[in-house]
């Protein structure tokens, strides 16, 4: 009887040893030092980290956090070029966030138009400015960061250049434009060098980055670099160069800015002028211009007033928008 006692006793120790070991291991396994770690550098990975790396390892940006929502804005391709906008932009928002913010504002307009009465054409161009404004945004958004790329591509040529000839690599060398080059090239380097960290091809890589920032002097930097790796060549002449080129495009913009301004602000006076006017005769004579929204004819020359302001304020854009 005592000895099997004395054995009951030491497996009930060693079961509770065993159990309490168990749970050690669980929980370093699972909520330790090192889990935390592992984790914390899977959602640097994967994107969820703003603090850490930029890029994900997935091959395919989401549309949406939901599976099923993500599925059904996959069946959709036109979408595809709504993401490319967003990536482009910088702006760290999904497809779904971005239309959802669409319907919401376009909600809104009609609730407006439901509470209160409005004309049929001030109505349509609610509803349009609606839809449209947040496409417009985004766009303004692209183009405002397009144009600080481009002001510092000659700058992050230069230094690939410079360490080129010091002897780097130009992997590495790409990591240190992404280190010493404020944003936002110098984080589209730092994530081109981090796909080729993950194991990207180099040539794939730099489409990317090509296909990220749609610019003409870019996409010259990275033909440059596709053809020297083929055929070979001094790499860093080729990048001297296309600094110089783009610094000399740039010069000749701000001229033609400059010589432009004086049809600017007379596109800019003539818009301005009749709303002015307008806004000055209702405080003179307010029963005089009352007669223009008060009395049919006056509503429609109102309207194709405002018509003929819009086309000639187009017309007056494109007379003073140069491209070079």
């Amino acid at each position: 009887m005592d000895m099997v006692f004395t054995a009951f006793t030491v497996l009930l120790f060693a079961a509770v040893i065993f159990m309490v070991e168990g749970a050690w291991l669980w929980w370093s396994t699972s909520h330790g030092r090192g889990a935390r770690r592992i984790a914390r550098r899977l959602d640097l990975m994967a994107g969820r980290d703003e603090r850490g790396e930029r890029i994900s390892i997935l091959k395919q940006r989401r549309y949406a956090v939901s599976p099923l929502l993500e599925g059904w804005l996959r069946a959709v391709p036109q979408l595809a070029v709504l993401d490319r906008l967003l990536l482009q932009s910088g702006v760290r928002w999904q497809v779904a966030r971005f239309l959802g913010c669409s319907v919401l504002l376009l909600a809104a307009a009609v609730c407006v138009l439901l509470a209160m009465p409005v004309p049929l054409p001030a109505a349509c161009l609610l509803l349009a400015a609606a839809a449209g404004a947040p496409y417009w945004l985004l766009l303004r958004a692209r183009g405002a960061r397009l144009k600080k790329i481009e002001a510092q591509l000659p700058e992050a040529a230069d230094f690939l250049a410079r360490a080129l000839r010091a002897g780097h690599s130009f992997a590495n060398v790409l990591r240190m434009v992404g280190d010493e080059i404020a944003d936002p090239i110098g984080g589209e380097f730092k994530a081109t060098y981090e796909e080729v960290n993950y194991g990207v091809p180099m040539n794939e890589a730099l489409h990317n980055l090509a296909a990220r920032i749609p610019l003409t002097d870019l996409r010259y930097f990275v033909l440059a670099v596709l053809i020297q790796r083929e055929s070979g060549g001094n790499l860093a002449e080729l990048l001297g160069n296309i600094s110089r080129l783009t610094r000399a495009r740039l010069k000749l913009q701000g001229q033609i800015r400059v010589l432009s301004a004086e049809g600017r602000m007379s596109a800019w006076i003539l818009g301005l002028l009749p709303l002015v006017m307008l806004a000055f005769m209702s405080v003179v004579n307010h029963k005089y211009v009352s007669m223009l929204w008060t009395t049919p004819s006056g509503i429609r020359m109102l309207w194709c007033a405002a018509g003929a302001m819009l086309l000639g304020m187009l017309w007056m854009r494109q007379v003073v928008r140069i491209r070079v």
